[in-house]
């Protein structure tokens, strides 16, 4: 089979722009239809920063698999706009506003596409996946969830949730909340360090993600606000209240790195704990946090485990 270019759209693929209730305007990206019949649908949602260009690879695979596949960005993320104060800040006031627009995407998504039904979502888009379901806000219930390193906490893990908590929202109240929370790094209070080291082993697929930002500069993101960072961590709390995760039904199957130095491991082992049909495949230090974009010895095998899970719990 011919290598995927990495670097260009299919003239097969479609992308357009969904207007939400409030009239703004979202990027999706309705993938290449799958030979034959589809198995059954899948949406698959970036993280904070994130464009879906960076998971081309990945929707191909899917597709290949036999699903109809589909990526769908957040509001003022990508190349759906901005809400700060300038073109790289990612901001939002409140998480709600983006669970608000994926309960509304998915109900016209699903109704538009064969069942069954699968959600999947990077890093903050798997915080926001598993925020709908275990707040109910999903109909139809997918089918599965898959989640690849979650954002279920922000380091550092030695601070307590409530200081955290209180931190962010004393820095919105002195200040615009839509200035930028950090700096350079792609991590919040971290050193300045190079993005891949906290990203990807792979050079190439790293290259990809600054070639598409050459391509399409309105994709370029830099820090999150501080409106970002407390509506993260008040969101954070909600995941956190008792009984939440422990009523979610849905299979979820969950790849994640013992080494990622973005989101917190220890929570994901926590929250792991605590969903009744979670299955975990961790890596360790080979991988770090963009598991669906590392070199082909963890990318390959965290595939073929959500692959393997989907053939389980959505046999085709």
């Amino acid at each position: 089979m011919p290598a995927f270019d990495r670097r260009r759209i299919p003239a097969t693929a479609r992308e357009s722009r969904l207007r939400a209730a409030d009239g703004h305007l979202i990027r999706q990206l309705d993938w290449t239809p799958p030979a034959g019949a589809p198995r059954g649908s899948l949406l698959f949602l970036c993280g904070r920063g994130d464009a879906y260009e960076k998971y081309l690879e990945t929707l191909e695979h899917w597709r290949r698999q036999g699903w109809q596949v589909a990526a769908a960005e957040w509001r003022g993320q990508g190349g759906s706009g901005r809400l700060g104060l300038d073109a790289t800040t990612g901001h939002i006031n409140d998480f709600a506003a983006w669970l608000d627009d994926l309960a509304a995407f998915w109900r016209d998504w699903t109704a538009r596409n064969p069942g069954p039904h699968v959600l999947a979502g990077h890093s903050m888009g798997g915080h926001l996946v598993l925020r709908a379901l275990a707040d109910r806000m999903l109909d139809p219930v997918p089918a599965a969830c898959v989640l690849s390193a979650p954002m279920l906490d922000i380091g550092p893990d030695a601070l307590p949730g409530l200081l955290k908590r209180a931190l962010a929202a004393a820095m919105v109240r002195v200040g615009d909340p839509r200035r930028p929370a950090w700096k350079t790094s792609e991590k919040p209070g971290g050193k300045v360090l190079s993005r891949q080291t906290l990203l990807t082993h792979c050079d190439d697929r790293y290259a990809d993600e600054l070639w598409w930002r050459g391509e399409r500069p309105e994709l370029a993101m830099g820090p999150g606000s501080w409106g970002w960072m407390a509506g993260a961590m008040r969101s954070i709390h909600r995941l956190n209240r008792p009984g939440l995760l422990e009523a979610v039904a849905t299979p979820c199957c969950i790849v994640a790195t013992t080494a990622d130095r973005l989101v917190s491991p220890r929570a994901i082992r926590r929250a792991a704990t605590r969903l009744p049909r979670a299955e975990v495949r961790w890596f360790g230090s080979e991988a770090r946090h963009e598991l669906l974009r590392e070199v082909d010895a963890v990318r390959l095998p965290a595939l073929a485990g959500i692959d393997g899970f989907l053939d389980r719990v959505t046999p085709a």
